[in-house]
């Protein structure tokens, strides 16, 4: 096994099981999960500049723009050149794609393709604790109590984005955003695509791929 750092891309829609597949691999293999979405939450509530850029396109209803997510997604990349890591939300686009490019060399994307239905069921099962990020689904990750988070005890929303008229509308758009960034890693043959309903069906094949590139810290059957 070479002792070169493995960087790793997860794509996928809303819904796609990407967060669970990602903290899977994170812990199977012991990379850090990089999560643009947890990073963003952290400096919107520590007031940093990147994080007051960032909630100025959130309260307008805007995607964060390229250069501030990217800003911010280099510096904790900086912070964790000695360690391997899989990255999580970012790039979201060509532009951001490239800002990536100049820092390194990726060794595998993967991208999640779930239909639309899954997709759309999923996410109109989807609640969450605002505060912490935490994301609970009705149907196989529910939270202990009806409508309040695990831990803090707290009142879980549905964000309005997952209502079902919202669905359709974010999964147009991730598809013409996504668009280039796979045709881009597909051309340079580190593109690997996995489809299904069910995550722990795909899991399998995902660990099987990363034990390839990386030894596994712990089975694949621990889930």
């Amino acid at each position: 096994m070479a002792s070169k750092l493995l960087r790793a891309v997860i794509l996928g829609p809303p819904g796609s099981g990407k967060g669970t597949v990602c903290q899977r691999i994170a812990q199977s293999f012991g990379l850090q999960h990089l999560s643009s979405g947890h990073f963003l939450r952290e400096n919107i509530k520590a007031n940093t500049e990147v994080g007051d850029m960032a909630k100025q396109s959130i309260e307008k209803g805007l995607l964060v723009p390229d250069h501030v997510i990217t800003r911010l997604m280099m510096s904790e990349l900086e912070s964790r050149r000695g360690q391997h890591w899989l990255l999580d939300g970012f790039p979201r686009t060509l532009v951001q794609a490239e800002a990536l490019d100049k820092i390194c060399e990726l060794d595998l994307v993967i991208t999640l393709n779930i239909p639309f239905e899954t997709l759309k069921d999923r996410l109109s099962r989807r609640w969450i604790h605002p505060a912490s990020g935490r994301v609970y689904n009705l149907d196989f990750n529910p939270p202990h109590v009806h409508g309040v988070d695990d831990i803090t005890g707290e009142p879980l929303v549905q964000q309005e984005d997952d209502k079902p008229e919202a669905v359709a509308a974010r999964l147009r758009q991730y598809k013409d955003v996504a668009k280039p960034v796979i045709e881009l890693y597909k051309s340079r043959g580190v593109l690997h695509q996995f489809s299904g309903t069910e995550t722990n069906k795909i899991w399998p094949y995902v660990y099987t791929l990363f034990s390839n590139k990386i030894t596994p810290i712990q089975s694949k059957e621990a889930y």
